[in-house]
């Protein structure tokens, strides 16, 4: 596929996530996906994740655990079978109260007009503070 086709794509796949159309975004993931993020201490839907199935935890893990406040993909680079999309956004810890936000930049790599991996790079400090919970959170928790 084109480099536009495959920027297409990925606009397409960020349009379905921002809708919650998360069965319209399967449709543009590759069956064996591989999805990463850091490993980010606290972060209960970080580090890699493969296929639909270990997908569809992903998105549903982020759901109940963060909620987005802005989400705004603004730049794409592609190149060959890669798209390369910088943004920004900010979420809401739902379990601590707290915010993060920063700058992401998202890889993808195509394959037959699918998704076939995804990695992120952001901000993995802000994240893991955000999602820490206090010795005190802790003990309100018991």
């Amino acid at each position: 596929m084109s480099e536009n086709g495959n920027t297409n794509i990925v606009q397409n796949v960020y349009e379905n996530f921002k809708t919650g159309d998360i069965k319209a975004l399967f449709d543009l993931l590759s069956a064996d996906i591989e999805w990463q993020l850091p490993e980010i201490e606290n972060v209960p839907f970080a580090g890699k994740h493969r296929g639909h199935e270990e997908m569809g935890q992903f998105f549903a893990s982020l759901v109940d655990t963060q909620e987005v406040q802005h989400f705004e993909p603004r730049e794409f680079i592609a190149h060959g079978d890669k798209v390369v999309a910088l943004g920004h956004y900010a979420w809401h810890v739902k379990s601590t109260g707290r915010e993060f936000g920063g700058d992401f930049a998202h890889v993808f790599t195509m394959s037959n007009g699918k998704v076939t991996r995804f990695h992120e790079y952001m901000d993995t400090a802000a994240a893991a503070a955000a999602h820490r919970r206090d010795k005190y959170d802790e003990a309100d928790a018991l």
